[in-house]
């Protein structure tokens, strides 16, 4: 495997968007260059025991389903409300603007899994704290969180105490 030394400037900064005031860390230049994605495929379930991933909607399921495929796991999405076909457990969380609810379904899981919760970005840590919600709500144990990048100035890691709490780049 090519290892890429700085895989972090394949990141593109979007000023602006998706409102003004917000700056966007744009990831799809690093999902094109086949290197630099395997190697952060590689490093975010690196070192770590799991049966299953989690991916979160939408970007992470990119990331989730490939650490699931390259580790002999199986892959669970985490939706948002009202997508997933069968029964469900559900989850709510606060945004800066209201609330979103986020759902798995209720079989996703067997008792004493060991689950990998992925996704790409740790913000204020509401999605990623609910997600860990509803993977012990089914039994399942949440063995760590990792995420390609974390925004530290959301402190977003103090809302999942207790959890390993992995990221790739800290901006």
């Amino acid at each position: 495997m090519n290892v890429v030394t700085d895989w972090t400037a394949l990141i593109r900064d979007v000023p602006d968007y998706p409102k003004p005031g917000i700056l966007f860390k744009d990831i799809t230049p690093l999902l094109a260059d086949h290197a630099a994605f395997t190697q952060v495929v590689d490093e975010l379930g690196e070192g770590l025991a799991f049966d299953k991933v989690v991916g979160i909607e939408a970007r992470g399921f990119i990331l989730a389903a490939p650490v699931a495929y390259r580790s002999g796991a199986g892959f669970v999405p985490v939706r948002k409300e009202g997508k997933l076909p069968s029964e469900t457990y559900e989850a709510s969380y606060d945004l800066e603007y209201g609330s979103a609810t986020i759902e798995v379904h209720a079989d996703a899981f067997e008792s004493g899994d060991r689950v990998l919760i992925v996704d790409d970005v740790l913000a204020t840590g509401g999605t990623a704290r609910a997600a860990v919600e509803l993977v012990r709500r089914t039994g399942a144990q949440v063995v760590a969180v990792s995420f390609l990048m974390e925004l530290s100035f959301l402190s977003g890691r103090d809302r999942l105490p207790g959890l390993e709490v992995r990221t790739l780049l800290t901006v």
